[in-house]
């Protein structure tokens, strides 16, 4: 599958459910039209959160979809397509989004959601990859921006980013350190994807040309 790139700028919809640091960073990168990008929805699966706020600050739509709100689980998934349609995404990151997307967003944006992952998939997937990392004693951690398919972080990888882990890490410390790599290649990725296009063969995305 190749996706071309978008006539410029390619427009953004950022999905998050806590701080916001991932979303903040795409934030400030799209400010340069070198980058080749604009934010154009930032929507959270429950209010008040750091996202959200970041969002209103810098003049971005915001939507809140909570589940919570919803009798079962495809109707928010419904919900959250209509959403994402209402905004015409050339591309959706999720970004610290923590719930599983189901196949009315997967089938609306195929191969046009990306995430990423605080391990080097496909080693330790799901909500605990750092500290899972560490009880298995591994000496290299990292993070993984990949194309959401319908699995738990099985989908095509774009990039991966290696961190040491130091004899004295915790937990905590190993994640912030992963979390500024991440966020790097976050933001790198996703202006290459943006001014570019991209491709997925198999196992494998990366931006056109890369």
């Amino acid at each position: 599958m190749r996706i071309p790139a978008p006539s410029a700028p390619a427009r953004l919809a950022v999905l998050a459910s806590g701080g916001g640091s991932n979303a903040a960073a795409l934030m400030a990168a799209c400010e340069d039209p070198a980058y080749g990008a604009e934010v154009v929805l930032v929507l959270t699966d429950r209010a008040g959160t750091g996202a959200e706020e970041h969002a209103r600050r810098a003049g971005i739509p915001t939507a809140v979809i909570d589940l919570a709100d919803h009798p079962d689980r495809e109707s928010w998934d419904r919900q959250i397509a209509l959403t994402l349609g209402q905004a015409a995404p050339d591309l959706v990151v999720s970004a610290g989004f923590l719930k599983l997307l189901g196949t009315e967003v997967l089938s609306a944006f195929p191969g046009r959601i990306i995430n990423t992952h605080n391990s080097l998939l496909p080693a330790f997937p799901g909500i605990h990859g750092p500290a899972d990392a560490l009880a298995y004693g591994v000496r290299i951690a990292g993070a993984t921006l990949f194309i959401v398919d319908g699995g738990v972080d099985t989908g095509p990888i774009i990039a991966q980013c290696a961190v040491e882990v130091a004899d004295d890490d915790t937990e905590d410390s190993l994640l912030e350190r992963i979390k500024e790599s991440e966020r790097a290649q976050l933001v790198e990725q996703v202006g290459q994807m943006s001014r570019r296009g991209w491709t997925i063969e198999g196992r494998r995305a990366r931006p056109a040309g890369a």
